[in-house]
């Protein structure tokens, strides 16, 4: 059985191959833009292709039986398409509820006729990355509150379930809405980072536009978008915690103090971030 993994070398796509590979699975295949670069795992057949261009996908999905699926939606319905004739069985997707932006894929994918899995996570862990020049340069987190909370789930607990999926038919026809296993506000957030570190870093009360101003660096025109559609409203968006990914893979979910105790110095420590 020939598995898929598109967006390979990405931040979850690659995680999901290592997870295969936990899985004792050996046929996998790894789209990758550059497979030269890609740095995959021995065994592991890494071929040329991106699903932003479908045109590139034919030959990695020759053979191919299940398929996890980058989310794409300018793209999503041709990927499909070529998908369909390639005879790809499932599809495990990473999309988002059916009236999201990332609902298309999802959409477009009960639409292709092929059985499928949806992943629809919420807030992701790595999200507070956004913070990590800031905790660097000041010791600092500027937003507006403090006390907005989030249910944040990590990309490994992702990448498990869809490897949970992608190795068993009991998951087919489920879209499966992913959280953390508890909600945390952004000061606790920045509590558990500080705690991972080891070092002081202040929660600092921000105007809309100061936040805007400090994220611009890292998030460029984005920023505003950010503020004004994530930060602002953030605990009428966030699902409750559940414990779904927990279930699905038969372990604990990983709980934000323990992701930044495994990954706080790789992405806020001293010199994270810097040009080689």
């Amino acid at each position: 059985m020939t598995i898929l993994v598109t967006g390979a070398t990405g931040n979850i796509g690659r995680k999901v191959v290592d997870e295969l590979l936990a899985r004792d699975v050996r046929d996998i295949r790894a789209l990758t833009v550059d497979p030269g670069k890609a740095a995959l795992p021995a065994g592991v057949e890494a071929v040329r292709g991106y699903v932003r261009r479908p045109a590139t996908l034919d030959r990695a999905l020759d053979g191919v039986e299940r398929m996890y699926l980058a989310p794409a939606p300018d793209t999503v319905d041709e990927v499909l398409a070529r998908a369909r004739a390639a005879g790809v069985r499932h599809i495990v997707d990473l999309s988002g509820e059916p009236e999201s932006w990332w609902g298309t894929v999802a959409r477009a994918v009960e639409a292709s006729g092929i059985a499928w899995t949806h992943l629809w996570p919420g807030d992701f862990m790595e999200n507070t990355g956004v913070w990590a020049r800031q905790i660097r340069e000041t010791g600092t987190v500027r937003e507006p509150d403090p006390a907005a909370g989030s249910t944040p789930i990590a990309m490994d607990d992702i990448a498990a379930v869809a490897a949970a999926a992608l190795t068993g038919d009991g998951h087919i026809g489920r879209a499966y809405w992913l959280t953390g296993p508890e909600k945390l506000t952004r000061a606790q957030l920045v509590a558990e980072l500080a705690a991972a570190l080891g070092r002081d870093i202040e929660f600092l009360r921000a105007t809309r536009d100061e936040t805007i101003q400090v994220l611009t660096p890292t998030m460029g025109d984005t920023a505003t978008w950010y503020v004004d559609n994530v930060l602002t409203g953030l605990d009428e968006i966030t699902l409750p915690p559940n414990r779904v990914a927990e279930e699905v893979i038969g372990r604990p979910a990983m709980t934000f103090a323990r992701w930044a105790q495994r990954y706080a110095t790789e992405i806020f420590g001293p010199g994270a971030g810097d040009s080689p």
